[in-house]
């Protein structure tokens, strides 16, 4: 029987945590996450029992394979491989936790892009059998730089299979050094490193007798200390409208309210605020929650708002405050993550998504891209970007946006290209 994990004891709580389980095919993601399930006591006993029977299992005898509880398709439990982002959600009387379980084959980098998108923590994990030698394999690399475009603000390495190479202190030492000076070339300022095995459940929940050398806590102990992301509510505010409501035409009333979500900061009536990007002004006169008035809304909150001036505001435009509005332009420098097959084509208009509003643009130029192995920004010969690329671009808006840097707004400063032929989504990215 498990010791009791000694948070368990504690009645604080600290929020909900979204994380990312990366890295290479079979470091471990899925089976990892399998584990912090069951031994969170966060698996029923009927799934259990259907992943005891399930004819794609992989380990011996009555073992459990944990892997299973996380890859649902067909496809993944056939292949052992791990192809669309799953998601799970399990908690601790500390922490409820949303965890997405990313593919690591290459050619799904774009997966872990949307899973990662989200995500306040990022698990890197690292095969210890294949790393023993300190050489970091390309999708840890990969993985890890797209951490850093993300801004994911906690990173931790799990060294995994450390049972497979007998809990050798030595090859611990070897991958820690080389993944920090992986962190020191992405500008990764600070990381959590431990050693662990997914499947024997060493440093998972429970720390390790087979680890004397290691003094940290466990994976699931560190996951519930660590802060909260951003507070989306300290930023300046940015409120896109996603609906302008009128009254049902049977009445003398005119009302009109601007509905949609708070996206950041806070909203208060009397506020003052630009309508961007067009830049009139107006005062908040009233905030509607259903048919309820609030005194006050914050990043998460939908409500209505009532101005106290009739303006022209339309589904696209965004609310900020006077004092700290957006920047509002047509011409932008952004991080491009390649997400469809059919290559950039910097020719073509793709339309472009930002918030609530739907414009087109057209890519002037491809500055440079990211080179995994060499881990810096080269020249783009070709002037183009291939599926799981990762650019600098320059693109141009048909209308003029109210955007902010990736870094400082990610809501405001996120955007995804679709292509207007087959609607498919051609590439995410984060303005710089």
């Amino acid at each position: 029987m498990n010791a009791v994990n000694d948070s368990f004891l504690s009645g604080a709580d600290n929020g909900v945590l979204r994380l990312i389980t990366a890295g290479s095919v079979d470091d471990g993601k899925s089976t990892l996450i399998g584990r912090l399930l069951y031994d969170s006591k966060g698996v029923f006993a009927d799934q259990l029992d259907a992943i005891s029977r399930a004819k794609y299992k992989r380990v011996a005898g009555d073992g459990i394979d944990f892997a299973l509880l996380t890859d649902g398709l067909e496809a993944e439990r056939e292949q052992g491989i791990t192809i669309d982002v799953a998601y799970r959600y399990f908690s601790t009387p500390l922490r409820k936790f949303i965890v997405a379980d990313a593919p690591g084959h290459e050619q799904y980098t774009r997966n872990m892009v949307t899973g990662a998108s989200t995500a306040d923590a990022a698990i890197i994990l690292v095969d210890a059998t294949r790393a023993a030698d300190g050489k970091l394999l390309p999708q840890t690399k990969r993985h890890s730089t797209i951490a850093r475009l993300l801004g994911i603000r906690h990173i931790v390495v799990a060294i995994n299979k450390m049972d497979l190479v007998d809990w050798d202190r030595a090859v611990y030492e070897r991958i820690r050094d080389a993944y920090a000076d992986l962190a020191r070339r992405l500008d990764i300022a600070q990381f959590h490193v431990l050693p662990l095995s997914a499947l024997e459940g060493d440093n998972v929940v429970n720390a390790s007798t087979r680890t004397p050398w290691y003094d940290g806590p466990p994976l699931l102990s560190l996951l519930e200390q660590l802060g909260q992301a951003n507070d989306a509510a300290a930023q300046p505010l940015r409120f896109p409208v996603q609906w302008v409501a009128r009254h049902g035409g049977d009445s003398a009333d005119d009302f009109r309210g601007y509905a949609g979500r708070v996206a950041s900061g806070v909203l208060r009536p009397g506020d003052e605020v630009l309508v961007q990007p067009s830049g009139v002004a107006a005062r908040v006169q009233e905030l509607l929650a259903f048919d309820q008035a609030v005194d006050t809304a914050t990043a998460g909150d939908s409500v209505t708002v009532v101005l106290d001036r009739d303006v022209d505001v339309s589904r696209g435009d965004v609310l900020s405050h006077v004092a700290a509005p957006a920047r509002v332009g047509r011409e932008f420098e952004a991080e491009l993550c390649w997400l469809d097959t059919q290559a950039l084509n910097p020719a073509r208009k793709y339309l472009l998504k930002h918030g609530t509003r739907l414009t087109s643009a057209k890519i002037r130029d491809v500055l440079s891209q990211r080179d995994i192995h060499e881990l810096q920004e080269v020249a783009n010969e070709n002037g183009t970007l291939a599926m799981n690329e990762i650019g600098r671009v320059t693109l141009v808006t048909r209308e003029a946006l109210a955007v902010d840097r990736y870094a400082d707004a990610p809501a405001t400063g996120a955007f995804i290209l679709i292509d207007e032929a087959t609607h498919q989504t051609a590439a995410a990215g984060m303005l710089r």
